[in-house]
């Protein structure tokens, strides 16, 4: 018989319950559980049962699901009985796309400000940054606004940070992860002046006298910078990991997909999962910037297939990919659009460019879906959702059996006649619900998109046609933490969760509570290609579950986003408790 493993009690207080964080040995006979859950909301998901009063929890599987009086049955002399009082408990959540490994860094060691930053904040946030800086290192950080030039008049964006920087190379991000700005001495360490050209699928911004670039550096230009600054330790990288963690579970999550990872963030995740170190489901999206040589080449796959065979690991499923089509409807108008922007400030009526050719994507896809990778396609404009959708039905055509779920990331704009195709072609539409209510952001597209711009995010027409959705908080570009809740609210609402306000943003595509939870749940499970084992509590599934401060179903929908989860279980283990939320 496996011996039980010591435990610590962690509530002293009626002694509800023990564990140690990383896990309860059954030592139980079979059909005993290790732990009961009783008296509780439970919400399971599961159709035949949507809700039940209590669980069984046995070698960190749902054991049984269903009345206090059943679960007490399978109460043996060893098990931990817990009563929930009547509290909401439901499938921990999981997020689809979220670039978290950067989002712990920015907060560990980068130099941030808020997006809605004015130029004195930055001024001070940056000066406070150097002075703390060694001599010669880099200061990176963000985020500005993506209208920050548009309303506030700097001559040279290069210069004004020159003045602040004392040789400092400093690099910025803009709050859509796209865009950089950057100062004299960034510019010199990546090998960029007057004579550099600007790279396929991005622009380097110019000063109007001797053409230098002036700081301000869009999409593949931004990479090109961005590839000169210092690579993090291996230790920063497993610091981020932890602290990745310690901000999933206090949110209720248990699940993650990275949505870009280069080769060291996906080697930390490996690294913390063979060290017994990592409580969360992994799915590393294999970066391709580095391998994007041009539009118009492939990419290359053996590559790729080097990276997921060296790091995959039992919570470390490297078996997805990441492509960029376009850029983002902001300021900057490079996402790919069917039809041209409003003016610039020059006049110039631009569509956005695609940063793979049609036919090299469709081939892209086609082989990656062949090699068993689900494939993430960065694809901000209509256009780039519609090229998007054509790759994946080549794909479809090209190996017939496949039925991977292929995903399309930001799908917010997408032309009426290609709605109903996600279905046909059992492609995702992947949202990031945190941006599409009345915000700074949702200005700065307003602003360049016009009266499309009041039509971004078609979830109720998209759950009409029974296509595949799931959301992510895209942390840390936009938001400011990968709290899921506010992003639940507005999915409900369609208005800002944070700010009380009248204005929504095309209130015809709100959707029910039930299919918010069911996308952030089954639907990121589905995305993470393990529905078969969380997702939902359901029998034989492994215990992921979240215990609530309310009942999401019993309060106002604008209360949904302050809701607090009380603890975060995985895999029958709690990994997260809120103090004082025990009752």
């Amino acid at each position: 018989m496996t011996p039980r493993i010591r435990i610590q009690c962690l509530f002293a207080f009626a002694g509800l319950w023990c564990a140690d964080g990383v896990g309860i040995a059954n030592t139980a006979a079979p059909g005993v559980a290790d732990q009961v859950f009783v008296g509780g909301a439970v919400y399971t998901q599961d159709p035949a049962q949507p809700w039940a009063e209590a669980f069984a929890v046995a070698d960190g599987r749902y054991l049984e699901v269903g009345s206090t009086a059943a679960i007490r049955a399978l109460i043996g002399a060893s098990t931990r009985v817990v009563n929930l009082h009547g509290q909401m408990v439901m499938s921990g959540l999981i997020d689809d796309h979220v670039h978290a490994v950067d989002g712990a860094m920015g907060e560990l060691y980068d130099c941030m400000f808020s997006s809605t930053a004015t130029p004195l904040q930055i001024r001070r946030a940056l000066e406070e940054c150097v002075r703390k800086t060694p001599q010669g290192g880099w200061v990176s950080g963000g985020f500005w606004a993506s209208d920050f030039f548009a309303r506030h008049s700097i001559a040279s964006p290069r210069k004004w940070l020159d003045e602040i920087a004392s040789g400092h190379p400093v690099i910025l991000r803009d709050d859509t992860g796209h865009n950089v700005w950057a100062d004299s001495e960034a510019l010199r360490r990546a090998g960029i002046d007057a004579k550099t050209v600007d790279p396929a699928g991005g622009h380097f911004e110019r000063e109007a006298i001797g053409g230098a670039p002036d700081g301000v550096a869009l999409e593949a230009a931004a990479e090109k910078i961005q590839a000169a600054v210092a690579e993090r330790s291996a230790a920063d990288f497993r610091r981020s990991v932890e602290h990745v963690q310690q901000v999933a579970h206090r949110f209720g999550i248990i699940g993650i997909k990275e949505a870009d990872a280069a080769t060291p963030v996906i080697a930390a995740y490996a690294d913390a999962d063979q060290r017994g170190r990592l409580n969360l489901y992994v799915a590393t999206c294999i970066s391709t910037l580095a391998l994007q040589v041009d539009p118009g080449t492939v990419l290359d796959y053996d590559e790729i297939d080097k990276v997921r065979a060296a790091y995959h690991s039992n919570l470390v499923d490297t078996n997805f990919v990441k492509i960029y089509l376009d850029g983002v409807p902001t300021e900057a108008r490079t996402a790919a659009m069917l039809e041209p922007y409003l003016p610039d400030d020059h006049g110039r009526r631009v569509s956005g460019d695609l940063h793979v050719n049609p036919d090299v994507l469709a081939r892209d896809v086609v082989e990656f879906d062949r090699r068993g990778y689900t494939v993430k396609m960065h694809a901000a404009g209509d256009r780039a959702v519609r090229e998007g959708l054509d790759a994946i039905a080549a794909a479809r055509r090209a190996n017939p059996g496949g039925r991977l779920r292929h995903e399309l990331a930001h799908a917010g704009y997408i032309a009426p006649e290609d709605l109903g195709r996600f279905a046909q072609l059992n492609a995702v539409a992947e949202f990031s619900p945190v941006i599409w209510y009345p915000s700074p952001i949702i200005d700065a597209v307003i602003a360049v998109v016009g009266e499309r711009a009041y039509h971004y995010w078609p979830m109720r027409s998209l759950l009409a046609t029974h296509a595949l959705l799931a959301a992510g908080s895209d942390w840390p570009s936009v938001v400011s933490s990968m709290d899921p809740w506010g992003g639940v609210e507005s999915m409900v609402t369609r208005s800002d969760p944070y700010h009380p306000s009248e204005k929504t943003l095309w209130a015809e595509e709100a959707i029910g509570l039930a299919d918010a939870l069911r996308i952030y749940t089954l639907g990121g499970a589905q995305g993470l290609r393990r529905e078969s084992q969380t997702g939902s509590v359901v029998a034989g599934k492994s215990a992921d579950f979240i215990v609530l401060d309310r009942n999401l179903f019993s309060v106002p929908a604008n209360q949904i986003g302050k809701v607090k989860v009380q603890m975060t279980f995985f895999r029958g283990r709690m990994v997260y408790h809120r103090s004082g939320g025990w009752r």
